[in-house]
């Protein structure tokens, strides 16, 4: 680990001598390529060098124990010593996570899609609740959100709702979020206080990049109409709703929310693009599956991941054993906790795994 952890910042100052070389400053696709790398490196770096300083303070300290000429300070050097080295075993566990090997979408922007399940109206609002809360604490990130496709419930929410994320390693705070959410309430509706069980699904797909997925114009259908809203009323006068069906697979993509035909094309081909490719994903992970045991800690869409709790204001995470209260701070964007939290899990089982080389 020590020898990877030289490369490492090695590399960390080359890197700053090169972002502050004139002639690099001038090409901004490579400053923002070599800033990126500059950022990922940055954590393990600083780790590092607090790892180097821990170890000089624990020989200091074991030098004076072995001298043992002033009791008092040496019962305080052997007091230290042992406080260090509970540090020095957490620091080198961090170090451990930094240090496993990046997953190639991680710095990807994400295509997340929320769907009503089990529960009607009542999982349509859930689904309008989830959106407010992913689009909030991506705002809160300072990333772009930008509305792909929509079909609005009955009374409110959303059957379905697709939008884009976009920024500075969005893939990977977001990627676990994938899966089924469940939420447990008494709806407004419910005039005897009884707690319905309502439940929505979550997929957080990389966004594709055009050398990733080759869709060819003959394996799609594109159909035009007008677009609707609720109860199906015309909300537009012209054709400009697309749906493209994707032959080879039979994957369908709507958008309609645009007023011109072109956007919305582009949009469900970008949607499309973003499917395929998290396809394409499932099906190598399938075929590793016994190995790695994929399907258990992938956050497949399938696995219902938490519980949101409003009687009790809790939220549960039922792959990680997390319990936190605030459901309101939570569905306003306040999800930090969460998110640590479930992305530390996955990073320990990965280094259980064998995930570091």
């Amino acid at each position: 680990m020590l020898d990877k952890l030289v490369q490492v910042e090695d590399r960390y100052e080359e890197l700053n001598r090169k972002l502050a070389d004139p002639e690099v400053l001038s090409k901004p696709e490579m400053v923002r390529e070599l800033g990126r790398e500059h950022r990922e490196l940055e954590r393990i770096v600083e780790a590092y060098r607090s790892l180097k300083k821990l170890h000089s303070d624990i020989q200091g300290n074991k030098e004076l124990v072995a001298l043992g000429e002033d009791p008092e300070l040496t019962e305080l050097a052997r007091e230290e010593l042992s406080s260090l080295e509970e540090e020095r075993v957490e620091l080198e566990e961090r170090i451990k996570i930094l240090l496993l090997p990046k997953d190639p979408n991680d710095a990807k922007n994400v295509i997340l899609e929320i769907r009503a399940g089990t529960g009607g109206d009542e999982a349509s609002l859930f689904a309008g609740e989830l959106f407010k809360m992913y689009s909030r604490y991506s705002e809160k990130r300072g990333w772009r959100v930008e509305l792909m496709s929509s079909s609005e419930g009955t009374k409110g929410g959303f059957k379905e709702v697709v939008i884009m994320i976009a920024g500075d390693s969005v893939y990977s705070s977001l990627k676990y979020e994938s899966g089924g959410h469940r939420v447990q309430r008494v709806p407004s509706t419910e005039s005897q206080g009884r707690i319905h069980t309502s439940a929505c699904t979550v997929a957080v797909l990389p966004e594709a990049e055009e050398v990733e997925v080759d869709i060819k114009d003959n394996e799609i259908r594109v159909d035009v109409y007008r677009s609707s809203g609720p109860g199906g009323q015309s909300v537009n006068t012209t054709d400009s709703a697309v749906r493209l069906t994707h032959l080879p697979t039979g994957l369908i993509v709507i958008c309609q929310d645009e007023k011109s035909q072109h956007k919305n094309r582009a949009k469900a081909m970008k949607v499309l693009a973003s499917r395929l490719l998290d396809q394409m994903r499932h099906e190598e992970d399938s075929k590793r599956a016994a190995e790695r045991k994929s399907m258990v800690k992938s956050g497949d869409r399938s696995e219902k991941i938490r519980t949101y709790n409003f009687p009790q204001d809790r939220i549960t995470d039922h792959r990680v054993g997390l319990t936190v209260h605030g459901i309101p701070s939570a569905l306003s964007g306040e999800i930090d906790k969460i998110l640590d939290s479930v992305r530390t899990h996955f990073q320990t089982e990965a280094l259980k795994d064998g995930g570091l080389s």
